[in-house]
């Protein structure tokens, strides 16, 4: 109730602000009222039944805002909307493949009077559903070479219609599939990113405006440097970028004013993120503490940390094979106790003299020093928890810290430096993304824990089956190889929440048509629909979009990065913005189109 109440409250208020006719126009406000009007009615029926029904409406609808507050997944789902139409071109043209296929199949593998060779039509093609649901697994490969193995023994030429069927739709469809929404994609952002630079260059040009009415009117085209600079101390900002523009604005306080081409140029710094400066390093008098912080700032320093680490990571490795089949108190953990001690001292000293050499603030402005620093401490501070770890849980955490620790020289490796700097601008950068996916998530949990909970529960023998040693390994309850029961996915199931974890096992295909076939005899092969939507809208279409999204990130970094050196990659990495990927291709705005728009805001009266 409380969080309905502020809701209610941040849509009377935004309601205020853009007035009764803006908000009309608006449908996401509306929507807003709607969803606030249907929670609160269904709020006070759960309250008037005690809280015991079993379903509740609002808990469907509480995405709704999530998404009706953030800009940047509106233009995702507006991204979504624009390239379904191609979408359901392609799925209406897989959906054409796999009846035609599936026609042939139940024409090649009909009943015959001889028994043994109905094992193809018993298993996968007895009737239309089955068959259906057979070959759109073998559409994702997760039963290849199951489904093909009866016909096959049979007869070797049969592979040629499985081979046919999962060359034409798996990698030619759902690889053009996959262009598609990649094209799309392209598309909506550079559209996107053309209508975000026409709003901003509308903002510049309209505060360009208004501030030169604070002059004379003979200097109407002109704007005052001091206006300037009081505006933006007033503005909320981030303070790296207000430091460059009024950097760039005090180089004319000698003249005393901007034209339009000079303050719309100074907004340019708005394009790119704060390049991260090092502290200076400290001074030394002595001639040989110099010698010895050159020595110990130079390059080749962190190359032998590298390579200590690389050594430190394969003796591991090597101590990890000797004792595999050991048991704990075979195991000679002195032997490594004394290694990671002699390695876990060169990170030490590595650590101090960098810190001599730079400055404490100079290490610590480098994250590479920072995850070092971090990771070395802990191995320090390890083994001082050995009354509360074994020695051999202690030894295993160390060696894990070491691992890594050796992550280290990714930042020194051109191309690995490339992929990490996408990842992590990935993250960045498909917030909207995720929370879209996790809507998505939470939509399909919900309506799953409504069809389906309680459906599935585990025979009482699998309580039992736990206790039962390998020896004697009897139990009565046995079922078909490779059936839900059988692989034991009982915690896979739609009782709680936790059914996440189930759309994320059917996301990934591996298996999914032991869900499909469990929850089939479980209920009714209806239940067939909710799994298929569900593979259509995680795996074919948002998997899609996050290889789109990665592809563009990837090349367009790749293409700058391609002559540049390692220590530029990470200048690459605070350089990039959605504006710079696309800036070759976005048209900017004429005067002639932005005093037109000007002129038409509702809340400027300009004159002339």
């Amino acid at each position: 109730l409380v969080c309905l109440v502020v809701f209610a409250l941040d849509l009377a208020v935004k309601s205020y602000l853009i007035g009764w006719d803006e908000f009309r126009k608006n449908k996401w406000l509306i929507g807003y009222l709607v969803v606030i009007s249907v929670s609160v009615i269904d709020w006070m029926l759960s309250v008037s039944m005690m809280c015991d029904e079993r379903l509740r409406v609002r808990r469907l609808l509480r995405p709704f805002f999530l998404l009706q507050n953030s800009s940047l997944m509106k233009k995702t789902l507006k991204c979504i909307k624009r390239t379904l139409p191609e979408i359901a071109s392609v799925i209406l043209l897989l959906a054409l493949h796999l009846c035609l296929f599936t026609m042939i199949g139940m024409l090649l593998f009909a009943k015959t009077e001889d028994p043994e060779k109905n094992e193809e039509w018993n298993l996968h093609f007895r009737n239309l559903p089955t068959a259906l649901t057979s070959l759109l697994v073998l559409l994702t490969t997760a039963n290849n070479p199951d489904v093909m193995l009866p016909a096959y023994s049979l007869n070797r030429s049969y592979a040629i219609f499985f081979m046919a069927f999962s060359v034409i739709g798996t990698y030619c469809l759902m690889n053009l599939l996959t262009a598609i929404i990649y094209n799309q994609f392209r598309g909506y952002l550079l559209m996107s990113v053309q209508t975000s630079i026409i709003r901003r260059r509308l903002g510049i040009r309209a505060a360009f405006q208004v501030l030169s009415c604070l002059g004379d009117q003979t200097a109407e085209q002109h704007v005052r440097v001091e206006a300037v600079l009081t505006v933006l101390n007033l503005v909320k900002v981030k303070s790296f970028y207000r430091a460059a523009i009024s950097t760039e604005v005090q180089q004319f306080a000698d003249v005393g004013y901007l034209d339009r081409e000079q303050f719309t140029k100074i907004f340019d710094h708005l394009d790119t993120d704060r390049i991260k400066e090092h502290p200076p390093v400290p001074q030394y008098n002595s001639q040989l503490l110099q010698r010895l912080q050159q020595i110990f700032s130079h390059y080749y320093l962190t190359i032998l940390g590298n390579l200590v680490a690389l050594a430190n990571v394969l003796c591991i490795g090597a101590v990890l094979v000797l004792n595999a089949d050991k048991s704990v108190a075979d195991r000679d953990n002195v032997v490594m106790q004394i290694i990671n001690l002699c390695f876990i001292l060169f990170y030490l000293f590595e650590m101090c003299v960098k810190i001599f050499a730079f400055g404490l603030r100079g290490y610590l402005s480098y994250r590479s020093n920072i995850f070092d620093g971090f990771l070395t401490v802990l191995l320090l501070v390890t083994p001082l928890l050995h009354r509360v770890l074994s020695l051999w849980d202690m030894i295993s955490f160390i060696n894990m810290l070491i691992v890594f620790r050796f992550l280290r020289i990714i930042p020194n490796i051109k191309l690995m430096a490339l992929v990490a700097s996408t990842l992590l601008d990935l993250v960045k950068n498909l917030r909207a993304f995720a929370g879209i996916l996790v809507v998505v998530y939470y939509v399909y949990a919900v309506f799953g824990i409504w069809l389906f909970e309680g459906v599935i529960k585990p025979p009482p023998e699998m309580l039992l089956l736990s206790n039962q040693t390998q020896e004697n390994g009897t139990s009565n309850f046995s079922s078909e190889c490779g059936t839900y029961e059988q692989l034991g996915y009982w915690p896979n199931n739609f009782d709680d929440f936790a059914s996440i974890i189930l759309l994320y096992d059917v996301m990934i295909v591996n298996n999914w048509q032991a869900f499909l076939d469990a929850y089939s005899r479980y209920t009714t092969g209806w239940s067939k629909i909710y799994f298929v939507c569900w593979w259509l809208t995680s795996s074919v279409m948002w998997v899609n979009l996050f290889v789109a999204l990665i592809l563009e990130n990837f090349i367009y970094r790749w293409d700058r990065s391609h002559s540049c050196s390692n220590t530029d990659v990470e200048r690459i990495r605070y350089e990039t913005s959605v504006q710079l990927i696309f800036k070759s291709q976005v048209q900017e705005p004429t005067e002639e189109e932005l005093l037109c728009q000007l002129h038409k805001h509702p809340h400027l009266n300009l004159q002339g």
